[in-house]
């Protein structure tokens, strides 16, 4: 990546932050669960992901994706191909939704259930308040992790590839979609969705994903609540909230050291017990 592309990139970025705050501000004001200030403890932190981990998939995703997407047009069948192939362009797109979060389902829950996985994504549950700025919150070999399980299902199905301009318009939809979902997601929003909280994640649904106090292990999906219905995690009491956010254990404050913490001595890593038991 040149100066001048990372300088374009950066600008960006900051446009995009700027829009994400004129959208999500007021409404957490206005409609906070939990009343707190607008630069409250963290902010900083959460902001310096931001941009990290918005910078990060353009170095470490771009080329990995570019010869997945090669090696999968040389070795998913044919037929399989042919089939993705004729669907419409929104039905490429909601197929991609559902594969990728199939992908991402498992390597959250994979995150939970590893202690060298939990390591570096208990960084992203360490925040003891949540509002939108908390989804970038990621240790960068946990955000490498699930995104590389996400998309891979995406490039093995057909869905996205170099076949066609649907195939390369796909994974850059699905992207925009789940990005926009994910601060959703975490939005510090007291909005309720009724049936519809069965379809799709909201806050509500996630909330209780970065609960303290339990229960724990629960709420996986990114974007499918049924997934995890499908697969038993699913926890959604009618008009309950968590009491609480955060971890068992210690985090350092800064940006540094919770990149350097999964990489040390073992005693002195986040509390275990919200690891699950293997999956049998």
């Amino acid at each position: 990546m040149t100066l001048h592309t990372f300088s374009v990139e950066l600008l960006r970025l900051t446009v995009w932050l700027a829009l994400l705050g004129l959208i999500f501000v007021p409404l957490e004001l206005v409609f906070a669960l939990h009343p707190k200030q607008v630069l409250r403890k963290g902010f900083a932190v959460d902001l310096s992901y931001y941009f990290l981990n918005s910078l990060l998939p353009a170095i470490a995703l771009g080329l990995p994706l570019s010869l997945l997407a090669w090696a999968a047009r040389h070795v998913v069948p044919d037929s399989l191909l042919a089939l993705t192939g004729k669907l419409p362009l929104w039905g490429r797109i909601l197929g991609a939704l559902i594969v990728t979060d199939l992908g991402y389902y498992w390597s959250h829950r994979l995150s939970h259930q590893i202690p060298f996985l939990w390591r570096f994504h208990a960084i992203h549950h360490s925040a003891p308040e949540m509002d939108f700025l908390v989804a970038p919150r990621a240790h960068p070999v946990d955000f490498l992790f699930s995104r590389y399980c996400a998309y891979i299902p995406l490039y093995l199905t057909g869905l996205a590839g170099p076949v066609g301009a649907a195939g390369s318009i796909v994974p850059v939809v699905v992207t925009l979609i789940g990005k926009i979902w994910g601060f959703f997601i975490h939005a510090n929003l007291r909005w309720r969705f009724g049936p519809l909280e069965w379809l799709v994640a909201t806050p509500a649904f996630h909330h209780w994903h970065h609960t303290r106090s339990g229960p724990i292990n629960r709420n996986y999906s990114s974007q499918f609540p049924w997934v995890d219905a499908l697969f038993g995690t699913f926890h959604l009491p009618a008009n309950q909230w968590p009491e609480d956010y955060g971890i068992e254990g210690t985090m350092p404050e800064s940006v540094s050291g919770q990149l350097l913490q999964p990489f040390l001595p073992e005693s002195v890593q986040p509390h275990a017990g919200r690891q699950e038991e293997p999956v049998s």
